[in-house]
């Protein structure tokens, strides 16, 4: 077989080029640090890699957004221990302005102190989070949720123009997380009373008020199913205008008796309201004694309790709870602050009413602590799925070192047999490129 000279010089020259091409790859691949420096070098690799990265983007957005779903909750947390301290502090206030030593400018004083605490609950429901939207608007986050409107006369009242919204962040990739807490349901949907009803006094007669020193306190519900029960019943408690239970005091021989009637307004065919009829029997008083809402018709499951002494003609009132505004609890309290008491009647009065704002306040506490609660809840899952996102993540980086990175020591041995092959090749070359005949003539 004949080798021509430039066969010899081709075949070196690729020879040389092969080599020196697998030493500058493995050169790269050193410097990198990683196995794959094309998907040519491995297609399979290449493919589970591009997979498995793109399921590592995904987990770290979800990652990325429990961050902040926990950074918005946290700044609602803050709000709602703030809001907290402020009702403390007003119900400390307000059983303060309970004590009969004060005078009328003593309550005025705390009513003074007590419009600074509600400016200050109005600022905690328009606080703002780092972004610049509103906290409590639901999904008006532009939108100012509380802002004051005119009443009658001097009153103020507050109106909510936020929305019951979501907002709903994606934190895995089967479950989404609400990051906050709607202003209707923290200020405004808190129900009077005891939550299942509200007590108070109803008078003496149309447009007296109580002319003994009988106080209703906020009562209590005993058994939850006979109340639902006798709400849902065929009782007459069911009228179509303000469904109502009263306690109305009488004396028969100097003994005190008291018996619960209907007083809810159920008009007749002439659409005039029907009288107040009796439902129970009548019973002897004692002060400070349980009374038990029970008539022959229907036991509500439900109790009061009943301090001082009524007068003849006396009655308090026992309705369904409806929901009022923490703002308007503590306006009302002012209000009543500020009002004189310059009677004994009055007095009486002014305890009553009292009794009954701090009860709506107490629900008012309820309330912040069951939203608290929520918050608390929602921040401690999505600390378990921090977690768990951090352990997927190591699981996705060891996946795709296994996958792409490179083994030092068996590159480095490569390296070393590459460029012992390299230097051979190239002084092979000389030495056959330097064979001739004309040297041996």
């Amino acid at each position: 077989m004949r080798i021509s000279t430039n066969q010899i010089y081709g075949s070196g020259v690729l020879g040389i080029e092969r080599n020196q091409n697998q030493v500058v790859r493995l050169q790269n691949q050193m410097s990198s640090g990683r196995r794959m420096l094309t998907p040519a070098d491995d297609p399979v690799a290449a493919a589970q890699v591009l997979a498995v990265t793109q399921a590592r983007e995904v987990a770290m957005q979800y990652a990325r957004n429990q961050g902040d779903a926990t950074d918005r909750l946290g700044l609602v947390d803050s709000q709602l221990n703030a809001l907290t301290d402020l009702l403390q502090s007003v119900r400390s206030r307000t059983v303060q302005a309970a004590n009969t030593i004060l005078t009328d400018s003593d309550r005025q004083a705390i009513a003074t102190e007590l419009e600074q605490h509600f400016d200050q609950l109005l600022g905690i429901a328009n606080s703002r989070s780092a972004e610049g939207d509103f906290l409590f608007s639901g999904y008006q986050g532009a939108t100012t949720p509380f802002a004051r409107s005119a009443g009658a006369g001097s009153e103020t009242s507050i109106s909510y123009f936020g929305d019951d919204g979501q907002r709903l962040l994606q934190v895995a990739s089967s479950q989404q997380m609400a990051s906050n807490i709607t202003g209707s349901d923290l200020f405004m949907n808190i129900p009077q009373g005891n939550g299942s009803f509200a007590t108070a006094a109803s008078g003496n007669g149309p447009g007296l008020p109580n002319q003994g020193s009988g106080v209703i306190e906020a009562g209590s519900v005993l058994d939850p199913q006979k109340w639902q029960s006798a709400l849902s019943s065929g009782f007459t408690w069911q009228g179509t205008g303000n469904r109502q239970l009263q306690i109305v005091f009488s004396s028969v021989a100097g003994v005190r008796s008291y018996q619960l009637f209907d007083a809810s307004s159920t008009p007749d065919s002439s659409g005039a309201d029907l009288p107040r009829k009796p439902v129970g029997a009548v019973l002897p008083f004692t002060p400070g004694q349980t009374i038990p809402l029970l008539t022959t018709s229907a036991d509500f499951g439900a109790q009061v309790v009943i301090t001082g002494s009524p007068a003849d003609g006396d009655s308090f009132a026992i309705t369904p709870s409806t929901n009022k505004s923490v703002f308007q609890t503590v306006q009302e309290m002012i209000e009543l602050l500020r009002s004189p008491v310059t009677s004994s009647n009055a007095r009486t009065a002014f305890s009553g009413e009292l009794q009954a704002h701090l009860g709506n306040l107490d629900q008012a506490l309820v309330n912040v602590g069951r939203v608290q609660a929520t918050v608390g809840a929602r921040m401690q899952v999505l600390d378990g799925l921090s977690n768990n996102a951090t352990a997927v993540d190591i699981q996705y980086q060891q996946t795709l070192s296994d996958l792409q990175d490179l083994d030092y020591a068996a590159a480095i041995a490569d390296f070393t047999r590459q460029q012992v092959s390299l230097e051979a090749a190239q002084k092979s070359f000389v030495a056959i490129s330097g064979l001739s005949l004309f040297k041996y003539i």
